[in-house]
């Protein structure tokens, strides 16, 4: 007798986990030139802030990168 493979295909589903206990979405920014990152926060206004300030210190510091941390979840369909 010889072991045999099943194979079942099954459909995922992937979108962005908004259900009530799920991880808070963070924002961070980077400046691009020096790679400087800004403190972590749920309120997006709070990078934003610390990129101006940066930038002011560092007057030739022009570029950044945005940086979202998103839970995300997947669940087989049945």
């Amino acid at each position: 007798m010889t072991p045999r493979s099943v194979l079942r295909y099954e459909t995922w589903t992937l979108q962005p986990d908004r259900e009530p206990d799920a991880e808070p979405v963070l924002y961070a920014m980077q400046c691009a030139v020096d790679g400087e990152t800004s403190p972590t926060s749920e309120d997006f206004a709070e990078p934003q802030e610390w990129v101006l300030r940066h930038c002011g210190q560092n007057p030739s510091h022009h570029t950044y990168r945005e940086i979202i941390t998103r839970p995300w979840r997947t669940w087989r369909q049945t």
